[in-house]
């Protein structure tokens, strides 16, 4: 096994700690005046999505957490699971609503993800930051038009089902970068 010590901890890399992978989201060196140097490492359970923050002296270390980054191609939903192909061999994977939880709403056919294994078993699916969704249609119920007559956004239906508010020059049929995270407009993609 590999063996991470503090100073070489940064963002990105993965570690088990407690038994359990673990990914360092954010490191922060500090070497004091006087005494030892230490690192402030905020820290993301692959299993449980918690947020820790933890401090390692120098001379602490961390061994690597046996963690696989696989791409596979989203197929399908079926009311039970979400289907995946790896594009390589073409086995099929199904994921669960306690792996995919809310990014069902990101997730488009035939598109690329990254889905990161422990011990073989799917734990945790990466969802980019900024997603391109094409408007399929738009939201025109009176009661709606009404409520948002004084504002400059109107309520759209994305490819992926999902209905956010959006500036008024969109058209259907427009791509639109949207935050993942934020789950917010960012701006029109010109073709």
């Amino acid at each position: 096994m590999i063996l991470y010590f503090s100073n070489s901890f940064k963002s990105g890399l993965k570690v088990l700690f407690d038994n359990a992978p673990y990914l360092i989201e954010s490191v922060n060196f500090v070497k004091p005046g006087k005494g030892q140097a230490f690192a402030r490492v905020k820290l993301r359970n692959l299993l449980t999505k918690q947020l820790l923050e933890k401090t390692f002296r120098s001379t602490d270390s961390l061994m690597h957490a046996d963690v696989v980054d696989v791409k596979y191609i989203y197929i399908y939903y079926d009311n039970n699971a979400w289907y995946f192909m790896n594009p390589e061999n073409f086995d099929q994977l199904s994921l669960n609503t306690a792996i995919i939880e809310n990014k069902y709403k990101w997730l488009i056919e035939q598109h690329e993800y990254l889905i990161t294994f422990w011990n073989n078993i799917p734990i945790f699916i990466e969802i980019n930051k900024f997603m391109n969704l094409k408007v399929v249609s738009d939201v025109s119920a009176k009661e709606l038009n009404s409520i948002m007559s004084n504002k400059k956004c109107k309520l759209y239906k994305l490819q992926t089902g999902l209905i956010m508010q959006l500036p008024l020059f969109i058209q259907i049929g427009d791509i639109v970068k949207i935050n993942t995270i934020t789950e917010e407009y960012h701006s029109r993609i010109n073709i």
